[in-house]
């Protein structure tokens, strides 16, 4: 056994990512423990190569955890005409796992919702949908009306909406 260990030791610091070189200062218990862990890994590895029928159920059951999909948009806003004090909501809704954040951009910049400040008469919809309290416009201030797009991502990539514009009347 402890001659087994040891060329597993020396091919695990060759081979294998991730594997210090400095582990021979690891306690005994500890390097047994680590080299009985690796040797029952390879023992299992190398009966799955002598038993290829059941390296399909193994790699079935990882696959299943491993269907990860990259964001899609399923629904885009549309354009909105809105009465000054009114509420109003963009809607988006996307899809994708794991499940995507969702991000609002007006005119390229990012759209402070209530997840950011509590204060925000934007609130960011479990859906994925920019709901408005009530729409802001002034003469000289129109921070509501503009362009906006909705963006899905999750570690996969992204998605983007089309634009849709919100007015007010």
């Amino acid at each position: 056994m402890r001659t087994a260990c040891f060329l597993v030791t020396l091919f695990a610091f060759s081979v294998m990512p991730g594997v210090s070189h400095r582990s021979h200062r690891l306690s005994g218990s500890v390097k047994s423990h680590w080299c009985k862990q690796l040797l029952h890994n390879l023992h299992r590895n190398h009966h799955l190569l002598r038993h290829p029928h059941k390296c399909d159920h193994v790699f079935q059951r990882s696959r299943l955890r491993q269907e990860d999909t990259p964001p899609r948009i399923v629904e885009h806003p549309s354009d909105l005409i809105v009465s000054k004090g009114e509420p109003a909501t963009l809607n988006c809704k996307a899809e994708g796992r794991p499940t995507p954040t969702v991000e609002w951009y007006k005119d390229g910049e990012r759209v402070e919702t209530d997840r950011d400040n509590p204060r925000s008469q934007r609130m960011l919809l479990p859906s994925g949908s920019l709901f408005f309290l009530r729409i802001v416009h002034g003469r000289r201030s129109k921070p509501d009306e503009g362009s906006y797009v909705c963006v899905a991502r999750n570690y996969l990539g992204e998605a983007v909406s089309h634009n849709a514009s919100l007015e007010v009347a």
